[in-house]
């Protein structure tokens, strides 16, 4: 089962302050609280996802990255809903609440009003190399979405005088009591179109195609999604825009193969390289690069070059190059190379190690960063 969004379980928009991120918490805080909701399970799981949701907003730098990258840029940043620690729930209640939480249950109140719909999300896909990625890239993408249509009018809504909710009052044994409700005319907007293109629906929208520039940082992984607020769909009545949710998909590459930051690539070199020694080139992913071979090399060897791989999304320095060392076997030989292998057939030194025991390719990478 897929996460909510955080600032879905706060109920805020993406542009909420710090303030109104903090009162929405403590809204949650007080209604999902075990002390009101003793042994309801369903309350517990909601006072722990609130609490995940503001731990991450709360904080300027994981909101940051969680605006850009939702639940996959999250890594361990976040409390693990769920699996929170209580004591570690109630150490932010000296912040939201000032003090010890017995006060909090004074002073709550909600306000009304009409509410403000927000557009739904868009998603695609982009199609980066790992020469895009290495370095960071801006793309322009061509999106058909949902803008409001120039010269839309809108009247207040009559029904509900323009607060988005009708109020009724019921004559009870113990007097009167009012109860509020969502007006089923404007749906709590407060708000009803008045005028609209013919071209555009019943909330004044149409279908527009816009080229959207997505800046897409060094270093990020295939399956990564990226948000941008506010370029999905329009919402009716002047709401909050939707959020295009990019996921990025890595090309295959003709020479290397991704690691996480790690690259490797596979380097034939020939049997006298390998038995005499060598100094050969090799290809980075900019530029190119001269490696040693050892005399006596075995196929299968990896040759390490620090800093050579991919940068970190997170800016913690580029991963390695690992050079993958095969042994090429020439597969037709002259009369003359022919004569010369027959002689050195039964030379000791052509003989293989006699012991078969070698370790395989993740083996000897494993050893490598041991």
């Amino acid at each position: 089962m897929s996460k909510r969004d955080f600032y879905e379980i706060l109920g805020v928009d993406r542009g909420a302050s710090d303030a109104d991120i903090k009162k929405a918490y403590r809204k949650l805080a007080i209604k999902f609280h075990p002390d009101k909701n003793p042994d309801d399970a369903e309350a517990e799981s909601r006072f722990k996802e609130a609490a995940e949701a503001y731990e991450v907003l709360s904080d300027q730098q994981k909101r940051a990255k969680y605006d850009r990258f939702g639940h996959a840029g999250m890594g361990g940043a976040a409390g693990g809903g769920a699996g929170m620690n209580m004591d570690d729930i109630f150490s932010q209640f000296g912040d939201i609440f000032g003090g010890t939480f017995g006060g909090a249950f004074g002073g709550g109140g909600g306000g009304g009003g009409p509410r403000r719909m927000k557009g739904s999300n868009l998603r695609i896909k982009v199609q980066l190399t790992l020469e895009e990625i290495a370095e960071g890239v801006t793309k322009k993408v061509k999106v058909f979405r949902l803008v409001q249509a120039e010269g839309v009018e809108y009247d207040s809504c009559r029904p509900c005088s323009g607060t988005g909710q009708v109020r009724r009052v019921t004559n009870t044994i113990l007097g009167q009591m009012q109860t509020a409700s969502t007006c089923p005319t404007c749906g709590g907007l407060g708000r009803s179109v008045k005028s609209k293109p013919k071209d555009s629906d019943e909330h004044g929208l149409r279908r527009e195609e816009t080229v959207v520039e997505i800046e897409i940082p060094a270093g990020v992984e295939d399956g990564m999604q990226l948000n941008l607020r506010g370029k999905g769909n329009a919402a009716p009545a002047g709401g909050i825009s939707g959020d295009l949710l990019v996921q990025v998909r890595e090309a295959d590459h003709a020479l290397f193969t991704r690691n996480s930051r790690n690259l490797h690539l596979d380097h034939y070199v020939s049997f006298v390289e390998a038995a005499l020694g060598s100094q050969v080139e090799i290809p980075l992913l900019q530029g190119k690069a001269k490696i040693r071979i050892e005399a006596g090399t075995q196929s299968g060897k990896i040759v390490r070059l620090k800093g050579k791989g991919m940068p970190s999304v997170d800016s913690y320095g580029k991963g390695d190059l690992l050079v993958n060392l095969n042994v090429w076997t020439p597969q037709q030989l002259t009369s003359e190379e022919r004569e010369v292998l027959e002689k050195w057939r039964e030379a000791t030194n052509f003989q293989p190690d006699p012991d078969p025991r070698e370790k395989g390719f993740f083996d000897r990478v494993r050893d490598m960063f041991s």
